[in-house]
């Protein structure tokens, strides 16, 4: 318990150096991984039961060579694609705006620092380190955040295009 305590402490005392902008780029980074976690289950959970089913009735079909029968398959793979890859646009959306956000920080964090300056002069480093850390927290927060989602969200964009390939190939068509 003491340690879930001192845990919260850490990443409060966190927040409160960055300023308000590390709130949203926590946000935000929240909201990415709830997506790129809530894909990864849609691609180990249920798109296998959806290929199975896809694949069952292109094979329970009797005509396969037609061109309407074509036309079907091509409907059936373009909208396993597009559950697929639902709301990746959202996530690489979120992922280049990580970086946006931590500069905003660094704005805000700036504009703190020339307001000490405006106020009490150049004298107080104290009061400028303040302002400083409030500059340089956002921005490296969001270089993380959009470092890790760049990188999960490449590795899930090629399993989802792998998922949709696979589909592909387990209807032939002859």
């Amino acid at each position: 318990m003491y340690y879930l305590m001192g845990l919260w402490e850490s990443i409060r005392d966190f927040m409160a150096t960055g300023g308000d902008v590390l709130l949203l780029v926590a946000i935000t980074l929240f909201l990415m991984w709830s997506l790129m976690l809530e894909r990864y289950m849609y691609l180990r959970v249920v798109f296998p039961k959806e290929r199975k089913r896809i694949i069952e009735a292109w094979h329970a079909r009797e005509d396969t060579t037609s061109w309407y029968a074509q036309r079907i398959r091509e409907a059936w793979i373009s909208q396993a694609n597009e559950k697929l890859t639902q709301r990746m646009i959202i996530i690489k959306t979120l992922v280049a705006i990580c970086p946006m956000i931590g500069l905003l920080g660094t704005v805000t964090g700036m504009i703190s620092v020339f307001e000490v300056m405006a106020t009490v002069g150049t004298s107080n480093a104290r009061l400028m380190a303040g302002g400083i850390s409030m500059a340089t927290m956002p921005t490296m927060a969001g270089m993380v955040a959009a470092l890790s989602g760049v990188f999960f969200s490449a590795r899930l964009a090629g399993q989802l295009k792998v998922a949709k390939e696979t589909l592909v190939d387990s209807m032939p068509h002859h």
